[in-house]
């Protein structure tokens, strides 16, 4: 069994040399942390560096955080997909607000009562932030001790995942949980990479089992393929005197609470062109007329693959009006082209005015 220093020294000397200099890194503030990790789920570090930036001169601290209005959020938020991650940061906020007098808890039973917290994230924060003693596990760690330890099964399932959690515990040397958790994510990131590892670099290269019998591209064990599904979606950009028709969707489903322009799924023979007459009929009761194709978009969500049928309509008599229904929204409104900017979209949404409105792509009266 490998024991504890020799796995942790060489780790923790190469993540002095190598560690990024990333801006929660250097106060470890465990605001900062926690926004920092909520972000990191599911996104590349990449991207979640300028949206980082961008949400800390915003919402500098909790107080400022739970004060904010849910749009600002969810528009600071998009682009990062998954926006129930930001709204359970604003739920989460409010709560140490109103009930922790705005200090954010030290303890892991209590980052574990804040609404959206679960396991992983509150022992990245009460590790990185505070320096204590927790197993912090996401993809690249996972990956890391696949390797060094052979794991012949899956890491998401049960017996893998209780294997890692224990060994990651069981080798962290005391007082150094911060670095430690942060250099096993690290050499994931940097190092121990998916398809394309650099084994040479690695600091635990005389450890790794999955190294020494060659079978390093061969672990992680890949889980069971996941199967899409596709379909098709009809959408337009209502024009009326100059500007555009919006609706806010219902605040629990897909998209709880982003805006969007009216539409819906394909159904059976119909044309994309029908759907969406069908769609603003049933869903605000305008009968829309002067259907332009814009384009098709393809994007993904869970397990959904999309075909967005992207068109430019109109209203008859060119004139912004209140809806006589409004069946799948709970606000709209008619904007300028310029204030899209202001409001949350769903990803395939946001794709179609970044190629509509600054491609030049112009929906005409």
């Amino acid at each position: 069994m490998i024991d504890q220093k020799s796995f942790s020294a060489p780790l923790l000397s190469w993540f002095a040399d190598q560690a990024r200099d990333l801006p929660w890194r250097r106060n470890y503030d465990p605001y900062q942390v926690w926004i920092s990790e909520v972000m990191l789920q599911q996104t590349q570090m990449d991207r979640v560096l300028g949206y980082f930036q961008r949400w800390i001169a915003r919402f500098p601290d909790v107080q400022a955080l739970a004060s904010a209005r849910e749009d600002a959020i969810l528009a600071s938020w998009e682009g990062l997909g998954y926006y129930t991650r930001a709204r359970n940061l604003h739920r989460a906020a409010r709560y140490v607000v109103e009930r922790l007098g705005g200090e954010l808890p030290q303890e892991h039973a209590s980052w574990l009562a804040l609404p959206g917290v679960g396991p992983y994230t509150a022992a990245a924060v009460c590790a990185i932030a505070f320096n204590q003693p927790h197993a912090v596990v996401d993809a690249n760690v996972g990956r890391v001790f696949a390797r060094v330890f052979d794991l012949d099964t899956p890491v998401k399932e049960r017996t893998a995942r209780d294997f890692i959690a224990e060994h990651a515990l069981r080798l962290t040397p005391p007082g150094q949980a911060r670095h430690f958790s942060q250099a096993l994510m690290e050499l994931g990131a940097l190092v121990c990479l998916p398809r394309r590892p650099r084994c040479s670099f690695c600091p635990l290269h005389d450890l790794c089992e999955a190294r020494r019998l060659d079978i390093v591209l061969e672990r992680p064990v890949p889980a069971k393929a996941v199967t899409y599904i596709p379909i098709d979606v009809a959408t337009g950009v209502l024009m009326a005197g100059g500007l555009i028709y919006i609706q806010k969707r219902p605040t629990t489903g897909v998209w709880a609470g982003l805006w969007e322009f009216p539409g819906g799924t394909i159904e059976g023979a119909e044309t994309p062109e029908q759907t969406l007459i069908r769609e603003y009929m049933e869903e605000t009761g305008f009968r829309i007329d002067n259907l332009r194709k814009l384009a098709v978009i393809r994007h993904g969500y869970t397990k959904y693959r999309v075909a967005l049928h992207c068109f430019c309509c109109h209203l008859p008599d060119n004139t912004p009006q209140t809806p006589p229904i409004l069946t799948a929204a709970q606000e709209f409104r008619w904007v300028s082209p310029k204030e899209l900017d202001h409001f949350a979209f769903p990803a395939g949404h946001r794709k179609l005015i970044d190629q509509t409105f600054a491609g030049g792509g112009f929906c005409t009266e």
